[in-house]
């Protein structure tokens, strides 16, 4: 059983949230590789280009960079909260956010190459990277629920 430690009656509510935002990061990190495979059909320049630049902004404005920040400082809580620290899958956990997190910012990274015109990657390559963080949210689950 978890004991409910420095957070108190809070850490349900805390939980809560942090399962929330992880909803709504996930949902943006499925979306922007997306994004980015209809992106590339638009021609440099075209004002199709320049609606997929808009998209993908406000999509990380609103919904990638905000939930990342939440989920970190609300797992963090959870995390000192139950003193997961030495515990194997926790450790797991950790390093898969961690990459997460890594490819967060390499889609940002790819999203100001696009607005400067540069199509550096594949539509294929793309649609292979778009199953990253479906398979980093299965074994993350797998981590936390089962605690192998």
């Amino acid at each position: 059983m978890e004991t409910t430690a420095f957070l108190g009656a809070t850490m349900l509510w805390i939980k809560a949230a942090h399962i929330i935002f992880v909803i709504f990061l996930m949902a943006g990190l499925f979306m922007m590789p997306r994004f980015f495979v209809y992106h590339h059909q638009a021609p440099v320049g075209s004002a199709e280009d320049k609606i997929w630049i808009e998209r993908e902004d406000r999509l990380r404005r609103i919904i990638l960079n905000p939930s990342l920040v939440i989920v970190w400082i609300f797992g963090l809580m959870l995390a000192f909260n139950g003193n997961y620290w030495g515990e194997g899958w926790f450790i797991a956990k950790l390093l898969l956010v961690l990459a997460l997190s890594g490819y967060h910012g390499w889609m940002i990274g790819y999203f100001k190459k696009l607005k400067k015109g540069e199509r550096p990657l594949t539509e294929k390559q793309l649609r292979l990277l778009n199953e990253v963080p479906g398979v980093a949210a299965a074994i993350i689950v797998i981590l936390v629920v089962v605690r192998p």
